[in-house]
């Protein structure tokens, strides 16, 4: 079968499916099959490990497409990202503990703590997987789209609209530690225990989260690839360039910004819903917007405008995150600041950008 002509020309984009697909096939081998004793073996944790890198590059590709493609810089976006964990993380909880006279999950032992008599409305329907998938992809979807009709139809632009974004996660964030609201306090929801009946704590639920992830980021990167290689994506091109230019030529701005604003929101929700079985916590400090920040630094470093650059530069950074936070925890967010620095004034265009200078040069 023919690749379609919008692939068959991204040839990073190739090597980053190949890599996936590599990924996908050598890590359960390594984990399941070769000995533990043996050099190429992955524990657990260096394969959850590995899916949490996943779920931040479906991050990092999400942002790309709104930043690199739109031009709207967003500093919000680990608000979708949460609620995505969130809504995953209810069916969870609704999994633990015993069940009641008529079959139904008893209440989670935080809402017991607090002396909660029944359970709150917004939760009802969590105890289904299905329902739950669909509130990972609505919830995030909903907000952006609301969020993005108003500010979007009011033109407001630039750092302005960063600043929202910013304004936005962090009231979040805030609503979400008050034990009143019902998603656990600063503590959130954890000790999730099975997921469709199977052990978090087993090695193959691992690797299938594994999988999971490498297919969204798989699923996410093409689905963005495809849409900037459309017609759609010439417009969202000349919006970002010259979005006044765009509005006298007949197109509804707001439309295709919010629009595609809200697809952005869905694939942070789907990353933040594959992120919190493998984490095995999700509390308000995913809403904090230095999360929101450091996802744009992992664009910026990858090149942003390139999607694989997005994927590249989520995966470097937070690798480099792992590393110092073990060894040198302190000196993390001085690097960080370093690189935000180092990247903006050498490397505007970012390491993709820096790649291709280099093939033109040779």
């Amino acid at each position: 079968m023919l690749l379609p002509h919008w692939l068959f020309s991204d040839r990073a984009g190739l090597v980053l499916l190949a890599v996936l697909a590599v990924l996908g096939v050598g890590v359960p081998i390594l984990n399941l099959w070769v000995p533990p004793d043996h050099p190429l073996y992955l524990s657990a944790y260096t394969v959850t490990v590995l899916g949490k890198y996943l779920c931040y590059a479906l991050l990092a590709v999400s942002i790309d497409l709104v930043w690199g493609y739109m031009g709207i810089l967003t500093l919000g976006h680990a608000a979708f990202f949460a609620l995505g964990g969130y809504c995953l993380g209810m069916y969870l909880m609704r999994q633990i503990g015993a069940r009641g006279v008529y079959g139904d999950p008893v209440l989670p032992d935080f809402m017991v703590f607090l002396n909660w008599s029944e359970l709150p409305w917004y939760w009802h329907g969590f105890d289904h997987f299905g329902f739950a998938m669909l509130m990972v992809l609505v919830i995030p979807g909903l907000l952006a789209f609301v969020f993005g009709w108003f500010a979007f139809r009011s033109r407001v632009s630039g750092v302005y609209l960063s600043i929202i974004t910013q304004a936005l996660t962090y009231a979040l964030m805030l609503a979400f530690f008050r034990n009143e609201m019902g998603f656990g306090g600063n503590n959130g929801l954890t000790d999730f225990k099975d997921l469709l009946g199977f052990s978090l704590q087993a090695d193959g639920t691992r690797v299938v989260l594994f999988i999971l992830s490498a297919l969204a980021l798989a699923g996410g990167y093409l689905l963005c690839r495809w849409l900037v290689s459309t017609r759609m994506g010439r417009v969202l091109v000349a919006i970002r360039d010259s979005e006044d230019r765009a509005r006298f030529l007949g197109y509804r701005v707001e439309r295709v910004k919010a629009l595609v604003f809200t697809l952005s929101a869905m694939l942070a929700g789907v990353a933040g819903a594959l992120y919190v079985p493998q984490v095995g916590i999700i509390n308000p400090g995913e809403f904090a917007p230095l999360n929101s920040i450091e996802a744009v630094i992992w664009v910026a470093v990858g090149g942003r405008g390139t999607l694989v650059g997005a994927v590249i530069g989520a995966v470097l950074v937070n690798y480099a995150k792992t590393w110092l936070t073990g060894a040198l925890p302190e000196v993390w967010l001085f690097a960080l600041g370093g690189l935000f620095v180092t990247v903006t004034v050498l490397l505007p265009y970012g390491l993709i950008g820096l790649l291709q200078r280099r093939e033109k040069a040779a």
